[in-house]
């Protein structure tokens, strides 16, 4: 049996006219470097969250997510019991998070996610490199992350970003639904690929 996994929100924006697409509607397309959407500057900033975020934190997950527990790496995070990194825009509203823990010895990112309408202006790798810092600061060898199968768009960021796939845990997504849910694209959702970079000097 296979269903739409409901996202709350568009989780991405239509490169030709704006749309807000939903996972199951959004689709991929091969261009030239030249003819990458050409996106406006974003004014943004990166910063540790603090305790005046917690709604915003909550919000951002419930649009990326639902809730702000995450499954991942055979556990259940809590978002807001993680180590956040936030991106603003020039009024002080979030638009992007990476919420991060120790998990194995290494810095897990437990969610990632950037509001669509900040996509695709660098507000993604600004939180990221915030991250890997963060793990270099903690004397962490490496920060893993990990994607359903569906999510192409999350798999080429990681790997254009220096990660290396390490593991693929085959089943794990559709076996804790109970079926394997349509995402991105239409793909089914069923499981769970793994990716690490080193961040030793």
């Amino acid at each position: 049996m296979e269903d739409h996994i409901d996202a709350p929100y568009p989780q991405y924006l239509c490169p030709v006219d704006g749309r807000e697409l939903p996972l199951a509607e959004a689709r991929m397309s091969v261009t030239c470097a030249e003819h990458q959407p050409r996106s406006t500057a974003t004014a943004f900033t990166v910063r540790e969250a603090v305790a005046a975020d917690k709604h915003a934190i909550e919000e951002i997950c419930d649009r990326a997510w639902g809730e702000t527990e995450i499954d991942v790496f055979g556990r259940t995070f809590d978002v807001l019991a993680c180590d956040n990194l936030v991106a603003l825009d020039e009024s002080g509203e979030l638009i992007g998070l990476i919420a991060c823990a120790v998990n194995g010895g290494e810095l897990a990112v437990v969610m990632y996610s950037v509001y669509p309408q900040a996509q695709g202006r660098g507000v993604g790798s600004a939180l990221l490199l915030a991250a890997e810092e963060s793990a270099r600061a903690r004397s962490l060898p490496a920060i893993k992350a990990a994607v359903s199968n569906d999510d192409l768009p999350l798999l080429y960021f990681y790997q254009r970003h220096g990660f290396a796939i390490t593991e693929i845990v085959a089943g794990l997504l559709a076996d804790r639904l109970g079926y394997a849910g349509v995402g991105f694209a239409g793909i089914p959702i069923r499981d769970e690929i793994r990716l690490r970079q080193s961040v030793c000097p």
